[in-house]
């Protein structure tokens, strides 16, 4: 993995349809997740302030919000056990 390309499209492309869906929200529609998920990735692997976000994630003040809710929905929970699962699947985790 890159220092800028923090999500290969295979990467994304396993986790997409675990993000939660916009549709039928009231209010402005949500920023792309792909980029979102990219600014927390960067976050904690930087392990700069939520602050100090670059402006290509968009407003820290977004990025951060987006991963509280994703905290608090379970979509956090979802992507873990479907990672989890996948990789038990091809023998990559020992019980």
């Amino acid at each position: 993995m890159s220092r800028t390309a923090l999500l290969t499209d295979h990467q994304w492309a396993r986790i997409e349809s675990l993000m939660p869906s916009s549709d039928g929200s009231a209010g402005r529609p949500f920023r792309d997740h792909r980029s979102i998920l990219e600014g927390i990735i960067y976050r904690f692997r930087a392990g700069i302030p939520w602050r100090d976000l670059p402006e290509n994630f968009g407003p820290w003040q977004t990025v951060w919000k987006r991963h509280r809710r994703f905290s608090c929905d379970g979509t956090w929970d979802k992507i873990h056990s479907r990672l989890l699962a996948e990789a038990d699947a091809v023998g990559m985790i020992d019980w």
